[in-house]
């Protein structure tokens, strides 16, 4: 993260001064409060780099979309892409054209285990299976005996894998639940499974949004506090309720570092042609508990956590 600073630090003659053009193409709404703190970590490290930076994203998970703002992006001819890959056959190709035209290309947040096979320099994210393994450690330690698991993204091959780790680690008893991305719709179907099944003594969330409206399910069915409630990525709402014990932690991916780390790697790329010589940037996973919320919280608001 340092190595915009040391190149503005120590300037060195001779090499390129052009200044680099890099977009960034991702499957996450910018309206997403998750995926706000992505973007909010590619605009500083533009700032920061001095470079000009494209951030494009669609509207909706639709692969469809997804893949048509790849093939744009490589029109563009930028100096560097960087991808989330959340579903490798449906943008795989696209990727593999980016790589065939020339254009460095770094994966961001999804993709850890496709990465490297579709030409991609390295990843910056969390191993999403070891993210879904440790966070089944940490609550199987907490004593559930039945978990549901809420994926309000089918088809994202991340979540697909958080999903496997966890099942694994706690057991083939626990169950998934598919829901809609809609709030309203997602907290419905939660509340009807957890009355349909009184047995389930924890639920895991994968992501802020579908824990926001688990919490109000939680709290429909008389539930809340009852029930061990674990969920991945960090949101006001989210941290508010670790603070009140509602939710007994959160597995954090520091997702600012993975909008901010590919574009200040792909300026050393392009200015310098250094590149770090690793496959995988690991980000997370780390733990949010009540003893941190608070501390957390701060930065949040500040779109960086």
């Amino acid at each position: 993260m340092l190595a915009c600073f040391a190149a503005f630090a120590f300037p060195l003659t001779g090499l390129a001064e052009k200044r680099p053009y890099i977009i960034v193409v991702t499957h996450g709404q910018v309206s997403d409060p998750f995926w706000i703190v992505v973007k909010n970590g590619v605009d500083q490290a533009a700032k920061d780099c001095g470079v000009d930076v494209e951030y494009r994203a669609s509207e909706k998970f639709d692969m469809v979309t997804l893949a048509q703002l790849l093939d744009a992006a490589v029109a563009a001819k930028p100096d560097g892409l960087a991808v989330t890959i959340p579903d490798a056959d449906a943008l795989g190709s696209a990727i593999q054209r980016a790589v065939k035209a020339g254009i460095p290309v770094i994966s961001l947040n999804s993709g850890s285990d496709v990465s490297k096979r579709l030409g991609c320099l390295l990843h910056v994210g969390q191993d999403e299976y070891i993210a879904g393994k440790r966070g089944g450690e940490r609550m199987k330690a907490l004593g559930i005996n039945k978990a549901v698991v809420i994926n309000q993204e089918v088809g994202n091959a991340g979540l697909d894998l958080r999903t496997k780790g966890f099942i694994d680690t706690v057991g083939s008893g626990s169950q998934v639940l598919a829901v809609p991305a809609d709030f309203t719709a997602a907290r419905d179907a939660t509340s009807v499974f957890l009355k349909k099944n009184p047995d389930i003594d924890a639920v895991l969330t994968l992501g802020p949004t579908g824990a926001e409206a688990v919490l109000q399910a939680l709290e429909q069915t008389g539930k809340l506090g009852k029930v061990k409630f674990v969920t991945f990525d960090l949101s006001l709402a989210v941290l508010e309720a670790i603070d009140k014990k509602q939710i007994d932690f959160a597995i954090d991916q520091q997702q600012f570092l993975q909008g901010y780390l590919p574009v200040v790697f792909l300026t050393n790329l392009a200015k310098y042609g250094l590149m770090p010589a690793s496959d995988i940037i690991l980000t997370g996973p780390l733990f949010v508990t009540s003893d941190t919320a608070k501390q957390v919280v701060e930065l949040t608001k500040k779109g960086i956590r």
